[in-house]
């Protein structure tokens, strides 16, 4: 970390920025261009004194909610795990197993319930094709209908 926290750039950038907030007012008589260095120069440092403060802050953000790259998982004598929960208790491998059984079962009802579903879905697709059908009949018969009464119509006259 070091002694000023990763902040060494932020510091650095900020003193810079300071001593040329306060030698402005020292050099503003001399020349009109100097004026305008100070002008751009003073600004510009404190705005990257903010954007150094703002990146460290996210780089150790960042750092600290990681999850951990080297540390391996290992179970102890007694095969319990340390959680990274909020609580910072510990959870033994058999209540681990447990909820695990748990979720399994529930997994399993939801796929017969999905399984139900799906055969139900299937029966009602028959049956709008069946229904289809039988509309397709109706109309095929009064078609039918229609046409013996023009052919009688047309013999009798």
């Amino acid at each position: 970390m070091g002694y000023f926290g990763n902040h060494l750039a932020t510091l650095t950038t900020g003193v810079f920025a300071a001593v040329l907030t306060g030698l402005w007012p020292y050099f503003v008589d001399f020349a009109p261009i100097l004026n305008f260095v100070f002008i751009m120069a003073v600004p510009i440092t404190w705005f990257l004194t903010f954007t150094c403060w703002i990146s460290q802050k996210s780089t150790d953000y960042m750092h600290n909610h990681a999850p951990p790259h080297d540390e391996k998982k290992s179970l102890s004598n007694t095969q319990t795990i340390q959680t990274a929960t909020i609580t910072g208790s510990q959870v033994s491998l058999s209540e681990i197993k447990q909820v695990q059984n748990e979720l399994s079962l529930e997994l399993n009802n939801v796929k017969e319930t999905v399984k139900l579903k799906d055969s139900e879905i299937e029966r009602l697709n028959q049956e709008i094709s069946n229904l289809e059908t039988l509309v397709q009949i109706e109309s095929l018969k009064t078609e039918l209908a229609n046409l013996k009464m023009l052919a009688s119509g047309k013999k009798t006259k």
